[in-house]
This record gives structure tokens, C-alpha cells and sequence, in this order.
């Protein structure tokens, strides 16, 4: 299958990434974060995230990587401030494992994060054990449907590896936009945020402490839809950002201006844009997060309670 090394994978270019997209918009929503992803890579979004897949086009694994590259293969040449970013499958083009990792330059960055995608949990063991895709010996965060967490369980324990789980959350959708019910936003000033407004997102972030929190916000605003409300002198209070994949999150309001129906008006703002953009409408919550789970619910979001993506580190 990868024949254990790296370059032994097939690199999606520019076509191939847009029949990638095509093939994981068939398995919706379990594919929402690395469709997300693909997606924004092929409109010309800045991203950390190589893509792997074990076999093209008929692939059983897919998974988002750090990029170990600085400038990656498949990086379109006019994106100039960009992350870089590969795609990575074993054959074209039926491949079914793909891999998607982004590039960091800290070690410890908690933001160097593996996002897998699977069909088939078979070829998904065998992908992780035979090729050299992921390093076990250095620190990685991995993104992945929690059922697949036995297989890297087993892994952890042969290798004797330590593992911690950051979260687990709900995966939460809008299928349909005309379910969104009337949002009263009457008086409201609502406004996208800007690169002034990093320091004031980053020190409400539970990242906040790392070193790449502020560029990786930079990146989310410079690049993908925002919204934000405005005080009477013209500064926000509440906010929701898009993170790379295209999932919606970061929402947050201050302490002060809580109770106002801020983030209503926010989340329901920010998913007519994404539809009217083409974007998948979907975010993660915390599963202790009770209070943002009944509001994305009461806003028309529904969830497969069957699935969970659970984030974890390693090292």
C-alpha cells in the first residue's frame, strides 16, 4: 500500500484536489473536517495541512498532517502569503487513505494537528502501521472520529508513547439554511474583524498561552468569513471566526455584554454567509459545553449521535 515511506504517496495537485472534494461531499458529515479542508484549499485558502490517501480515487483513509515541508507541492504558486500545504495519496486515483497535516515551526505547537478520515478502519490500522507518516517520536495533536481511537490506542501502547485527551466535542450541522429560525437583530451593529482585533480574540482563546495562538488567528481573519458585534465606540464584544476546515467557532462574548442575544445573531449571520459563500455550515462543541449545545440545537444545528471527534496529543 505505502510501501512504508513517504514518497511513495501520490501528491494531489490542483485537479485532482478538486475530485478529492467531490468525493468527500458524498460522505457528508463525517468528512466535514477534512472536506473542510480540501475546500478551502481549492479556493486559494491559506493552509498548514498537507493531504495524504492511501489509494486514488477510491479511497478508504484520508488524513491531514502537518506539513513538513516549508514550501509544499501542491501550494498554489499565487498564493504568496500562504501556509504551505501538500495533499499526499498512495495512488491516483483511487486512493483511500489521505492524510492531512499541517506545518509548524515550534515544537510543543499545539496547533500541529493530524486530521484523519476513514472508511475503512482495516486499511486504516495498516496505513498508520507501515507507512512513515506519522513520527512517534515528536509531539503531534491528532483530530479523528472517536470510534478510530482503539487503533491508536494500540499503537500508543506498542510504541509506549504517552497520550492525553485535549476534547472530545459534538459535530454540529445545518443542513438545510431556511431552517434557521427569525433572528431579531434590530439595533445591532455587526461588522467583521480585523487584524486590530487579534490581541482581544487571542487573550479570550483557551490557547492563548502558546506561541502560535496570535498568528493562527491572524491567519483565520485575514483569510476566512468573521463576524463580530460593535460597542457604541466601534469596538467588538462578541465574535465568531472560521477555522481553516471552514468549521465555524471561536464564539465568544464579554463578560459585560452576555445575555443580549449576541451570539444568536452572530452564529445565524455567519451561517447565511457560509451558505451564500458555498462553505459547509458545521462547527465542534465541547461536550461539556451544555450551554453552546443548546444554542446551535435551538438555531436548527442537528448532530449523528453516533459520532464524535475527539482531539488528542502525543509526546
Amino acid at each position: 500500500m505505502w510501501a512504508g515511506q513517504q514518497s511513495n504517496m501520490k501528491v494531489l495537485g490542483k485537479d485532482e484536489l478538486q475530485v478529492a472534494e467531490q468525493v468527500l461531499l458524498q460522505h457528508l458529515p463525517k468528512s466535514y473536517k477534512v472536506y473542510g479542508f480540501i475546500h478551502g484549499i481549492n479556493r486559494n485558502k491559506p493552509t498548514t495541512q498537507q493531504v495524504v490517501a492511501d489509494s486514488w480515487p477510491d479511497f478508504k483513509v484520508i488524513i491531514c498532517r502537518p506539513d513538513p515541508m516549508m514550501y509544499g507541492f501542491v501550494v498554489l504558486r499565487n498564493r504568496v502569503k500562504s501556509d504551505p500545504a501538500q495533499i499526499f495519496v498512495d495512488k491516483w486515483p483511487h486512493f483511500s487513505v489521505v492524510f492531512c497535516k499541517p506545518f509548524c515551526k515550534q515544537e510543543n505547537d499545539p496547533f500541529r494537528i493530524i486530521f484523519v478520515f476513514a472508511t475503512n478502519e482495516a486499511v486504516l490500522e495498516e496505513t498508520i502501521r507501515k507507512s512513515s507518516l506519522i513520527d512517534w517520536t515528536t509531539y503531534f495533536g491528532l483530530g479523528i472520529n472517536n470510534s478510530h481511537m482503539e487503533i491508536f490506542k494500540k499503537m500508543v501502547s506498542e510504541k509506549n508513547v504517552p497520550c492525553r485527551k485535549i476534547s472530545v466535542c459534538h459535530r454540529m450541522r445545518l443542513e438545510d439554511i431556511s431552517k434557521l429560525p427569525p433572528i431579531d437583530s434590530s439595533g445591532i451593529s455587526l461588522s467583521s474583524l480585523d487584524e486590530s482585533h487579534i490581541g482581544l480574540v487571542s487573550q479570550t482563546w483557551k490557547f492563548v498561552e502558546h506561541e502560535g495562538a496570535d498568528g493562527m488567528i491572524h491567519r483565520m481573519i485575514s483569510n476566512f468569513p468573521s463576524c463580530c458585534v460593535l460597542d457604541a465606540d466601534g469596538r467588538p464584544v462578541s465574535w465568531i471566526l472560521t477555522y481553516n476546515s471552514c468549521a465555524m467557532g471561536m464564539l465568544y462574548t464579554l463578560l459585560e455584554h452576555r445575555g443580549k442575544g449576541y451570539a444568536k445573531v452572530l452564529i445565524s449571520s455567519m451561517a447565511k454567509r457560509h451558505h451564500a459563500l458555498g462553505l459547509p455550515v458545521y462547527c465542534f462543541i465541547e461536550e461539556e459545553n451544555t450551554t453552546s449545545y443548546r444554542l446551535f440545537t435551538n438555531l436548527g444545528f442537528t448532530e449523528d449521535p453516533s459520532y464524535r471527534k475527539a482531539w488528542f496529543e502525543f509526546n
